[in-house]
């Protein structure tokens, strides 16, 4: 497997039972059950990460819409765009390692902010994880493609 650096952590979120909101977090451990102290930690292997990236906050600001990270439900905010990653694809973040399960489908609470949202992200709402290996990931740990598999379009590199 090749190592090649794509980003950094920007921020890290866990959601707790009982509510909706996100709580901001500046270190999360994760184990094969996903992310702990994660209402949705055990419950689906496959669905255990979600990897969102600001391309899709900055989507939905060109339409007039401010939306806080966090919101889109994600665990694991970078800079980097990872949806065109192949599932089957390993990301290293500090000491876990990651693989790309599925991509992540709206949900309607999505619409609370605006009603636009849920088509604007159609695609582009983030990607699921699974951990193959489990560890601590930090704010600003390093992210690293392990097995680099990138969908090829037109609009590649």
């Amino acid at each position: 497997m090749t190592d090649h650096k794509v980003d950094k952590v920007l921020k890290l979120f866990i959601s707790q039972s009982g509510t909706s909101d996100r709580f901001e977090r500046e270190v999360i451990a994760l184990d094969g059950g996903g992310v702990v102290e994660d209402k949705f930690h055990n419950k689906n292997s496959q669905r255990s990460v979600l990897i969102a990236s600001t391309a899709s906050y900055n989507l939905v600001s060109i339409y007039g819409i401010e939306m806080p990270f966090g919101y889109l439900g994600e665990n694991i905010l970078l800079d980097f765009n990872p949806y065109n990653l192949e599932i089957g694809t390993k990301i290293k973040i500090g000491d876990v390692i990651l693989e790309i399960s599925q991509q992540c489908t709206i949900c309607n609470h999505l619409g609370v902010i605006d009603v636009k949202i849920p088509t604007l992200l159609k695609n582009d709402r983030g990607i699921f994880a699974k951990v193959i290996s489990g560890g601590e990931i930090k704010v600003d740990d390093d992210v690293y493609i392990l097995q680099e598999q990138i969908k090829t379009t037109s609009n590649s590199r």
